[in-house]
This record gives C-alpha cells, sequence and structure tokens, in this order.
C-alpha cells in the first residue's frame, strides 16, 4: 500500500466525516440540541487487503465516543452505524463481489446480505426523538456478522 493509497482512504472516510461534523456542531450548539449519525463499517474488527479503511473505520468509532462525550453537555448525541455487506448496485458490480458475499455470509447468522433500507432506518432511528438518551453507540447492521 502507498501513502497516498493510505491518506487517500483515511481523508474519505474518518477526516470527511470531521469536516462535516465541525461544520454542523456551531448550530446544534446554538439550538442546544443535534443528532449526529456517523458512518463506520464492519470492517473496523479488521478486513484483508485494507488496512487503510478499517483503521479509517475504527477511527471514526473511536471519534464518535470522544465527540459523545465533548458534545452531550451541548444536547448532541453522536452515534454511529456499521453496516455489513450492503446489496448496492456499486458493491454488487464490483468484480470480486461473489468472493465477498460468498465469505460475508460463511460468517453471518442470518443468511443474506444487507439492504440499504436497513441501514437508512437505523440512521433515522439515531436521529429520532426515541434516541434521545443514546451516544457514543454503534449500531452494527451486518446480520450478526462481527468478525
Amino acid at each position: 500500500m502507498t501513502d497516498e493509497q493510505w491518506s487517500t482512504v483515511l481523508d474519505v472516510n474518518l477526516t470527511g466525516q470531521f469536516h462535516c461534523i465541525r461544520e454542523v456542531v456551531p448550530g446544534m450548539s446554538r439550538q442546544g440540541f443535534g443528532r449526529i449519525v456517523n458512518m463506520a463499517s464492519r470492517a473496523h474488527f479488521g478486513e484483508l487487503n485494507k488496512s487503510n479503511y478499517a483503521a479509517a473505520k475504527a477511527g471514526v468509532i473511536g471519534m464518535t465516543k470522544a465527540l459523545s462525550l465533548e458534545l452531550g453537555p451541548r444536547g448532541i448525541t453522536v452515534n454511529a452505524v456499521a453496516p455489513g455487506i450492503i446489496e448496492t448496485e456499486r458493491v454488487r458490480n464490483l468484480p470480486q463481489f461473489s468472493g465477498m458475499e460468498e465469505r460475508a455470509l460463511a460468517n453471518m447468522p442470518i443468511q443474506r446480505i444487507g439492504r440499504p433500507k436497513e441501514v437508512a432506518a437505523a440512521v433515522l432511528f439515531l436521529s429520532s426523538a426515541h434516541a434521545g438518551f443514546i451516544s457514543g453507540e454503534t449500531l452494527h447492521i451486518s446480520g450478526g456478522r462481527y468478525g
């Protein structure tokens, strides 16, 4: 892996989320309320040939926990969702998709890959009033696959 490959993946997957958060926090702080939901990944447990991606997503989870402590007193909750393999057009069209799907299903109690609407429902829940006392958590949407 080159330095550029390492940096690009961290810039997009970790630093990009930080920049978005930095932009919304002042307004949320002024109103004394806010919900931040970061996008992590089941890959934070480790991913073959993707140490940069695993590191970035683990960083998202650490940032989520730290920001929940920092922003909670301002009425802002900070959580993350960590999807496993989700059937999107982009994922389905990857040349290595069949191998990815096979490896995932071999380690998943729920024997199918996830759907985008399932990730959206988790984000909606964490953004809602129903999640007002939840902060610093990571919700795995992975069919029970953790490792």
